[in-house]
C-alpha cells in the first residue's frame, strides 16, 4: 500500500470544532470528486491537550494507494500549487495553505506478539 499524508492547520479566526465541521461537512464531500485512485481517505484529528501548546497541524489527512504513480501525480500537483481551482478557494475558507505539508510515507510495522 502507498501513503500520502497531508498535515494541514486551520487559519487563526476558525475554532477547532469549526475546521472539523467545515472538513467533514463541506471540503471532504468536494475533495470525493477527485479520489480517482484512492482507495482509503481518513482525516485524524489532533485533540488538544491541556497544558500543552497548540498542534502545529489541526488534521492529518491520509489517503491510501495501490499504486505509487497516483501518489507522485499528486504530489506533483501539490508541489505547483496547481490543484483544482475549486478545493483551492474552499481550503482558503478554513485552512492557513502557508502551513500546510504533504508527504509520502513508508511503513514498517512491528509485531508486539504478546508483550
Amino acid at each position: 500500500m502507498h501513503k500520502l499524508l497531508l498535515f494541514m492547520k486551520r487559519r487563526p479566526d476558525i475554532s477547532v470544532g469549526a475546521f472539523r465541521e467545515y472538513y467533514e461537512t463541506r471540503h471532504m464531500p468536494l475533495c470525493m470528486r477527485y479520489m480517482r485512485g484512492a482507495t482509503r481517505y481518513f482525516r485524524r484529528y489532533l485533540e488538544p491537550v491541556e497544558g500543552m501548546a497548540e498542534p502545529e497541524f489541526d488534521v492529518i489527512t491520509e489517503l491510501w494507494f495501490t499504486s505509487r504513480a497516483p501518489v507522485d501525480a499528486i504530489i506533483a500537483t501539490l508541489r505547483k500549487d496547481a490543484m483544482p481551482p475549486d478545493v483551492i478557494a474552499d481550503e482558503l475558507e478554513f485552512i492557513d495553505r502557508a502551513k500546510s505539508r504533504f508527504y509520502a510515507v513508508s511503513e514498517v510495522e512491528t509485531d508486539l506478539g504478546d508483550v
